[in-house]
């Protein structure tokens, strides 16, 4: 900063407000201080600047799977709410590994990341509550609950009663849920997802078949057709698929054409993400679509707010959605097509 003030004339004070982004220096002097910092190619020292403010510019983000295509689409939300924000975004992908998850809530020692947005899947609620939180940290999604944190998601009850009942609407009745791979545990996005499922039933007066829940192991293409594919060798009947999330959707949509059962003429499926490919898909698939730039904000938000000392607050924060409907679900025709 000195060498640059000399070229510049001014002192090395100025140079830092320049720097800085200091609203009060006279344009003329602005000017020759960044053509002056052009000129010997001068960058800050962001390690030094760091210790002097004690943060280190860069906020974390923790994902089981980034290839998973909801989340990628959710990171690069995430990313351009952080870059507005000014801040630098840094990604991890955890593997739903529960020692790298807990790696990640120490913050790498803190020394890296001035705070986390972290999407936990291998930890329990009660591995989080034994948790010393070292860095300022909010939570995405309903899987796990912590009550110091500020926790981000939809409401997955509502959301799942909508899509089910656009199906029973329909006039299906009996309509798969499939992803139920956590109907015994206290939390989590398929227990919220298959309440939502009973419950439009329920308010139709209408009792689910329970076998008609089906557990998929994981939520995959691979999954949703294994599980599609082997209900149907069996002969299991079946007019509508409720698909916890749409790859598991489009998985399931192949399995069915490959046994000749034709979507929506049979069978209407609705999915969950509203991912990029379910517009573009055969037939257009119909998708509970996560308001995701809301999330984004919403997390980085209350996340920036904690790092410049601000109070958690922690609370559920649900932010909102809405059923895209599309031609995976469209009305069933009777027998003379009408």
């Amino acid at each position: 900063m000195r060498d640059v003030g000399v070229l510049a004339g001014v002192s090395p004070r100025t140079v830092s407000n320049v720097v800085s982004g200091y609203v009060h220096v006279r344009p003329e002097t602005r000017r020759r201080v960044q053509h002056a910092i052009e000129e010997l190619h001068f960058r800050p020292n962001v390690s030094a600047q760091s210790l002097r403010l004690g943060r280190t510019g860069m906020i974390g983000l923790a994902l089981p799977e980034i290839a998973a295509p909801y989340f990628a689409e959710l990171a690069d939300h995430i990313e351009r709410a952080a870059s507005a924000s000014g801040v630098t975004l840094l990604i991890d992908q955890t593997a739903a590994d529960r020692d790298r998850e807990r790696q990640v809530l120490r913050g790498y020692g803190s020394q890296v990341l001035d705070g986390l947005i972290f999407s936990p899947r291998a930890l329990t609620g009660q591995d989080l509550a034994q948790q010393p939180l070292d860095i300022p940290t909010v939570l995405l999604g309903e899987r796990v609950q912590d009550a110091r944190l500020v926790r981000v998601a939809i409401d997955d009850v509502a959301a799942a009663r909508e899509a089910t009942g656009h199906l029973l609407d329909s006039g299906r009745r009996r309509i798969l849920a499939v992803g139920v791979d956590e109907a015994a545990s206290t939390t989590g996005p398929a227990l919220g997802r298959l309440r939502g499922y009973q419950d439009a039933h329920e308010r139709r007066g209408l009792v689910p078949d329970p076998d008609l829940a089906v557990r998929t192991g994981e939520w995959s293409r691979s999954a949703g057709y294994a599980v599609v594919d082997q209900l149907l060798r069996a002969g299991t009947r079946f007019d509508g698929m409720f698909c916890f999330n749409d790859v598991l959707a489009f998985g399931a949509v192949r399995a069915a054409t490959d046994h000749g059962v034709r979507v929506p003429e049979q069978v209407g499926v609705v999915g969950w993400d509203d991912i990029e490919e379910a517009a573009y898909s055969t037939p257009s698939l119909s998708s509970v679509r996560p308001d995701k730039a809301a999330i984004a904000d919403t997390a980085v938000e209350r996340l920036l707010s904690q790092i410049a000392g601000g109070p958690a607050d922690a609370a559920e924060v649900l932010c909102g959605y809405e059923l895209r409907v599309r031609e995976s679900s469209s009305r069933r025709l009777d027998a003379a097509g009408r």
